[in-house]
């Protein structure tokens, strides 16, 4: 019987380690994976750049119906620049103005419409990328319905993107006379509702 402490041996030499084409099969294939995992995350920060703007759209819309409701005041929705959506509350009496909150969106998204990209399944218009038809004014009354600066009853539509990257598009819908604030992702082929 041998002792076990002696490394097992083949013509007089020990044998350990690994060779060299172990050693190069295990970095090719963890080349392989890495370029991967590369090629993934590249188009998952566009999807999960494009979900926050998203949230921020839904979180003002929710927050401007909210308080339109509990306060019995007018909250209007102005989407500035290209990239912030504020709340401003209309005080009574008189033309008071006051901007209750402006939250802008991170990671380079902005109010934007994809050519060649169909409207969502609510069909409320994407020819431009804040679709409220002709409204000058877009504001939740205290009844909680979204409607225009004379007080009609509005639908619409506000996308979001980062250019040149289809996977970023996402689209926020609503119906004005319920008031449900409904999100879309676009996957490569057909909008998503979330």
């Amino acid at each position: 019987m041998r002792p076990l402490s002696h490394p097992r041996r083949l013509g007089g030499l020990a044998q350990a380690g690994f060779s060299l084409v172990e050693v190069m099969i295990v970095l090719g294939v963890l080349g392989i994976v890495m370029g991967i995992s590369v090629i993934t995350i590249a188009s998952s920060r566009a999807a999960l750049k494009g979900d926050g703007a998203m949230r921020v759209v839904l979180a003002q819309m929710n927050s401007a119906r909210e308080q339109a409701i509990t306060q019995r005041r007018n909250m209007r929705l102005t989407f500035t620049a290209t990239n912030s959506v504020q709340i401003i509350r209309e005080e009574v009496p008189g033309p008071a103005l006051t901007t209750i909150s402006s939250v802008p969106f991170e990671g380079g998204l902005q109010f934007l419409t994809v050519t060649g990209l169909p409207d969502t399944p609510d069909a409320f218009g994407n020819s431009t990328a804040i679709a409220f038809g002709v409204a000058t004014e877009v504001k939740f009354g205290p009844g909680g319905t979204l409607v225009d600066q004379d007080g009609n009853t509005l639908n619409g539509t506000v996308f979001v993107a980062l250019a040149n990257q289809n996977l970023s598009d996402r689209a926020v819908t609503i119906l004005g006379s319920t008031g449900p604030v409904r999100a879309y992702r676009w996957d490569g082929a057909t909008w998503e509702v979330l």
